[in-house]
């Protein structure tokens, strides 16, 4: 990893993909230069175009760095995955709830360590860099300590990055549980240090509904309305064991979706993680609010929760994107992601394009993060965070590459064969942050 101070002007040859639209509904989505250059200035998109049309624009002494048999893609954009589960990743368990508590809540009890929390912070962030991932939505554990440790490690690294200490006064053991006042004063006191400090971003976050009071929901909704620039994050319909007990709980709300609305967390910038056993009243209401899902497919097929149904999703308009959901998830690569959130569509009658799963993990997830125009695409005055994919990687991935007619073709052997080491380099704000060994 290289952070050190890089040139004002920099350039990049290379094949160039990104998106200005969602492909499955705009047959010009696609901005893709087979020869192009990508040029970056003080840490944001100058352009991006044919590099015989852009070459001639730089000054002669420009250094141009040649990835030339390489395709240059945004950073990608996981909106749903928790850093104190990295150490969990991979254990096995007979569904949602009963992992939470063998594996997840023992493992979160050491965030109360700031140099525990440091540590996985600084693997956790290597991992999501040398998967090509350089934006995340992020779930702390309940100690502000575990928020405050993965803010300083990503500011380190000017990372553009989303993150909440965990709300949960109830339904949790006492060594996780904070106090409704205890837990808001806490997710304040960060949003007024962390929210919007250089590329650093603050949610607010309840962990779900089963673990939160009334009176906790209440003052998450408060925060929400006396911050509306910050994000909020949890989750919903993950499991029907889970719904189940929503409804014992919260026997008054019409759905577990509007346990969170009647406190008013439905709005822009609201991630809500899976979705999975939503109705047709929930995803108009998300719809309606611009509230997001975090599509999360390999954790859903490693707990058996359930198929999310990208069609009914799609025919509502939600906001959608794609999540790694580390550690039910069992991958950091979004590669991998986009391999099983493709099976999963399948499996619900929905043939998703690998064009439609780059554009989630790029430009329709920095949309539903409402962070359209400062990452996501290389449109001019976007954050310089891309990604260099190598269609040599492995033997095998070089032998289907070699073999690919058409971009959609290609997109789809990476999405199918490629993982982390398909991922030549990441760069963030301009920056070289990871460099595969070869």
């Amino acid at each position: 990893m290289s952070t050190a101070q890089q040139p004002a002007l920099q350039a990049y040859r290379a094949s160039i993909l990104h998106f200005h639209a969602d492909p499955a509904v705009d047959n010009d989505a696609t901005q893709w230069h087979e020869d192009g250059l990508l040029i970056v200035r003080e840490g944001r998109i100058e352009a991006a175009g044919d590099y015989a049309q852009l070459h001639a624009s730089l000054p002669p002494d420009t250094a141009v760095t040649d990835y030339r048999g390489k395709l240059i893609v945004p950073g990608f954009i996981d909106t749903h995955l928790h850093f104190p589960q990295t150490d969990i990743i991979a254990s096995p368990a007979p569904g949602l709830l009963p992992w939470l508590e063998q594996y997840t809540f023992p493992a979160e009890r050491r965030f109360a360590e700031p140099e525990h929390a440091a540590e996985v912070a600084e693997f956790f962030l290597d991992q999501l860099l040398r998967c090509g991932t350089t934006t995340a939505m992020v779930y702390c554990t309940v100690h502000p300590e575990s928020a405050e440790a993965f803010f300083s490690a990503s500011e380190k690294r000017n990372l553009r990055m989303v993150a909440g200490k965990v709300l949960m006064d109830r339904n949790c053991p006492e060594f996780l549980r904070d106090t409704a006042e205890g837990g808001a004063r806490d997710t304040e006191d960060l949003i007024r240090k962390w929210h919007k400090r250089g590329r650093q971003l603050v949610a607010i976050t309840p962990r779900f509904a089963p673990t939160s009071t009334d009176a906790q929901l209440q003052l998450a909704g408060e925060l929400a309305r006396a911050y509306p620039d910050t994000y909020i994050q949890t989750h919903v319909a993950e499991s029907t064991d889970e719904v189940a007990w929503v409804k014992q709980l919260f026997p008054s709300a019409r759905s577990y979706l509007d346990v969170y609305d009647r406190v008013g967390l439905l709005r822009p910038r609201a991630m809500y993680g899976h979705g999975i056993w939503l109705d047709d009243a929930d995803f108009r209401r998300m719809a309606e609010t611009q509230a997001a899902i975090a599509v999360c497919p390999t954790s859903n097929l490693f707990l058996g929760s359930g198929l999310f149904d990208f069609a009914r999703a799609d025919a509502a308009r939600v906001p959608l994107s794609l999540a790694t959901d580390v550690g039910g998830g069992t991958s950091f690569s979004m590669l991998q992601t986009m391999n099983e959130a493709l099976k999963v569509a399948r499996m619900g009658g929905t043939a998703l394009s690998a064009l439609r799963m780059f554009y989630l993990a790029t430009l329709g997830a920095a949309r539903s993060m409402q962070l359209e125009g400062t990452i996501g695409s290389f449109a001019p005055g976007t954050e310089a965070d891309f990604i260099v994919l190598d269609p040599q990687a492995t033997p095998l991935l070089a032998r289907r590459t070699a073999r690919t007619g058409s971009l959609e073709e290609l997109l789809f052997a990476f999405a199918l064969l490629g993982d982390d080491r398909s991922v030549a380099a990441t760069y963030a704000a301009g920056c070289n942050v990871h460099q595969r060994e070869i």
